[in-house]
């Protein structure tokens, strides 16, 4: 019998669409969305009917260490700033593999910069005389030996333009990776210093006056301790 149901061909019904005049309201909601809409609904209820009754249930007297770890922002709680969440030692010890980090960076970069100085010829260190050419074959080698010895070599202004383009992009580079070390230089000193305030030891700010060579950073010193 089930088998003779199915071969009976059934209409297909169609829901319902949004008549042309309420267009501007959207899709005609169907009875699925209001299904869903209507658990949303209750289980929000039940949400605040919970909160309610906890709070009604809540004892005046009550503490707990929420109470003076979070501050209310916009009437939201918020944890407050937890920055000591990690003991002096945990703080010393990421503060130096990130000093490492930067030191291999400046490295890295120091490497890239000697690399890139020894490729690049430049004009102000090599004298005005001795020329550099290159040959495709033993035939264009000849010629350009022979207009060297007949004085009929180009002069520098008939370099390839795209040659040019490409010197003065290596010149920009080698400059940029040299400001790039310097600021780099400057992390790693200033890391350097917050990593030894943190290490224990007796120390001061030095005043103005105090110190030797002026300089528009602050300078420490340690007091002196006997090794036991």
């Amino acid at each position: 019998m089930s088998s003779l149901r199915n071969a009976i061909s059934r209409r297909a019904h169609k829901e319902r669409a949004q008549p042309e005049s309420r267009k501007k309201f959207g899709l005609l909601e169907k009875h699925k969305d209001y299904v869903e809409r209507a658990k949303a609904y209750h289980k929000k209820e039940e949400t605040l009917r919970r909160l309610k009754e906890k709070a009604a249930f809540r004892n005046p007297d009550e503490f707990y260490f929420k109470m003076i770890k979070t501050r209310t922002v916009d009437g939201v709680h918020k944890l407050e700033s937890q920055a000591n969440k990690y003991t002096p030692e945990e703080l010393l010890l990421m503060k130096t593999q990130d000093i490492g980090y930067i030191l291999q960076k400046v490295q890295s970069e120091k490497k890239k910069i000697e690399k890139l100085t020894a490729t690049l010829h430049s004009l102000d260190n090599r004298p005005s005389s001795r020329h550099v050419y290159f040959a495709e074959d033993r035939e264009e080698a000849k010629e350009i030996h022979s207009r060297s010895k007949s004085g009929t070599m180009p002069a520098s202004e008939d370099i390839p333009d795209h040659i040019k383009r490409k010197t003065a992009a290596s010149y920009r580079e080698l400059e940029a990776r040299r400001n790039r070390v310097n600021e780099l230089e400057k992390i790693y000193t200033d890391m350097a210093m917050q990593k030894e305030l943190q290490k224990k030891g007796r120390k001061r700010k030095l005043r103005e006056d105090e110190i030797v060579c002026p300089t528009s950073k602050p300078v420490f010193k340690w007091r002196a301790e006997r090794k036991r």
